[in-house]
């Protein structure tokens, strides 16, 4: 078959149309992000591109600019669920770092439960979008791949939904880090405070936490979760650190999580180091402020920011979207952060 027939078989507008149950203008109203749209149709539209696989046949000959808007090669997207904290600001300072220096202006946009940040996405030119802690549905990434809107996910939460660019880093690694660690100081009883129980990255820091203290001989360890929340922490850890076989060390798969454990040691009597050797994982600015200062997995945050903007501008040039299979993924190296909070247990 020639071209002309393959060009035939390519899904259309009036296909995504009639599967959605809709108009061909209403779909070209969600595919520009139009307002007047309500969120049932828009799902449904969303749905169906993904279902019948439509897409714009390039960038090149679909600009998302007139000569009245902006530049589009001056922007880009941030996509973040929340903007408060050091995490947060540490991949803003990256994202913002890679974009001056590419001369693009960035755009940050939050990702409220609605999933209306899609449709916000659409209606502005930009070179595409950097997307933090979000995990895309099926049918806003069709949605995206539609406008040829190049995403990268850094830290996905669970594994996407489509093929995506990603950047992240060695969370497995950095668990196992943390229990080799604690092991060489001579613990044996442990807990782990992880984060949500969906998450990946929780999962996998978990992971290589324990697959260390399999291969050391340490003990099973305790595991609870605290969602990322310093007070849940606190709560969940306190009931295990009131056992008479209470664990001599914990490994917090954050930095906040483990201030939640030094606040549910002080309320058990417990001194750290002295008692409760502690780890955490990231190390923002607050693990070396803490009393005593937090030994730590830290996480290059700025630079997944950074990263992630070079991967997206690097996408946008290409203008033709990369195989599934040539889609990069970076993993950027953790590394421990010793610090006051773990010792030698007492005898």
């Amino acid at each position: 078959m020639g071209d002309e027939g393959l060009r035939r078989e390519r899904p259309t507008l009036s296909d995504v149309a009639g599967m959605a149950g809709t108009s061909v203008p209403t779909v070209s109203k969600v595919l520009r992000g139009g307002t007047d749209v309500s969120p049932a149709t828009r799902d449904r539209v969303m749905a169906a591109v993904h279902a019948v696989g439509y897409a714009r046949a390039s960038r090149a000959t679909t600009p998302r600019a007139s000569a009245a808007e902006p530049d589009a090669s001056a922007m880009i997207d941030l996509v973040v669920d929340h903007v408060h904290g050091t995490w947060a600001n540490g991949v803003l300072t990256g994202v913002e770092a890679a974009a001056t220096a590419a001369n693009v202006d960035v755009v940050i946009t939050i990702a409220r439960p609605d999933g209306n940040w899609v449709s916000r996405l659409l209606r502005r030119p930009s070179r595409g979008a950097v997307v933090v802690l979000v995990d895309p549905a099926p049918g806003q990434f069709a949605a995206l791949e539609a406008a040829r809107i190049p995403v990268v996910l850094v830290t996905p939460m669970s594994e996407p939904a489509a093929p995506a660019m990603r950047v992240g880093v060695t969370n497995w690694d950095g668990g196992r880090a943390a229990a080799e660690h604690l092991l060489g100081l001579g613990h044996q009883r442990f807990a782990v405070v992880g984060g949500s129980r969906m998450h990946l990255y929780s999962r996998a820091r978990i992971d290589g936490f324990r697959s260390a203290l399999e291969v050391g001989g340490g003990a099973e360890p305790t595991v609870v979760h605290g969602d990322w929340d310093r007070a849940r922490a606190a709560e969940a850890i306190a009931p295990i650190l009131r056992r008479p076989d209470r664990p001599t060390a914990v490994f917090a798969c954050s930095d906040l999580m483990a201030m939640g454990v030094y606040d549910a040691a002080k309320a058990a009597g417990l001194r750290i180091p002295d008692d409760l050797s502690v780890v955490g994982f990231d190390d923002v600015p607050e693990a070396s402020w803490g009393t005593p200062p937090l030994t730590t997995i830290r996480q290059p945050i700025s630079e997944m920011g950074e990263v992630a903007v070079r991967l997206l501008l690097a996408a946008s040039d290409q203008g033709a979207a990369p195989e599934a299979a040539d889609l990069p993924r970076v993993d950027l190296s953790t590394s421990l952060v010793v610090r006051a909070s773990t010792a030698r247990p007492v005898a």
